[in-house]
């Protein structure tokens, strides 16, 4: 990783679990790579320079000057890397179906749901109380399905994939979620397996130097 402008890849980013999500990725492919952060907190991701290539105003992005390739959308970024690499996503077959599918689960509702429990749980409680409800339950529901998953298994599917890669930042954030990991102990060790990677500890820190999230 790298912060000047001396690298074929350049990374659009912030530190939510969206961004860390490649940042990780690319650690752990050991690619070089520019960090620019947008600051979505002070509305970054509306200048027109970065939506001409991230149309819907969400980070991350990338763009790959070797390849010319200009990226929105973390899990399809993933994938980009992943292909081309060869690493972190099988080529083909059964092995590869499974990992998009959990995948996809990722992108359709643990994203998606823990993100709104964050927005009304965590950053607006109070104001809604149906809606805390809903996304507070759905929250639950998805960590059980992530319970149940993981009993007796190291990783998402058989090997450590991009499906590890995009649901570990989102449990990463435990505590907007007001979930208590010792709930789950096959999540809770998954977790912890994944934590201690350094290249995950190094991802999780950009753009911000901020440590890995451990629970008791």
């Amino acid at each position: 990783m790298s912060t000047e402008d001396n690298n074929s890849l350049d990374l659009y980013t912030w530190a939510t679990p969206n961004g860390r999500k490649v940042s990780i990725m690319l650690e752990e492919l050991g690619l070089d790579y520019n960090v620019i952060p947008i600051d979505i907190t002070n509305g970054e991701q509306h200048d027109s320079t970065f939506v001409s290539f991230s149309p819907n105003n969400k980070i991350p992005a990338i763009i790959d000057h070797e390849t010319g390739v200009k990226m929105m959308e973390s899990g399809a970024i993933l994938m980009y890397l992943a292909k081309k690499t060869g690493r972190l996503m099988s080529a083909d077959g059964e092995q590869y179906w499974e990992e998009m599918q959990w995948l996809m689960f990722q992108m359709g509702h643990v994203g998606p749901m823990l993100g709104q429990t964050h927005h009304f749980v965590k950053f607006n409680p109070g104001k809604a109380p149906y809606a805390e409800e809903r996304y507070k339950n759905e929250t639950i529901r998805l960590y059980k399905v992530l319970e149940n998953r993981l009993k007796g298994r190291n990783f998402i599917c058989e090997d450590y994939s991009i499906a590890d890669i995009a649901i570990w930042p989102w449990i990463s954030r435990y505590e907007f979620q007001q979930m208590d990991l010792k709930d789950y102990p096959s999540l809770k060790d998954w977790y912890m397996r994944i934590a201690s990677r350094p290249a995950v500890q190094r991802g999780y820190a950009i753009p911000l130097d901020l440590p890995v999230p451990l629970p008791e």
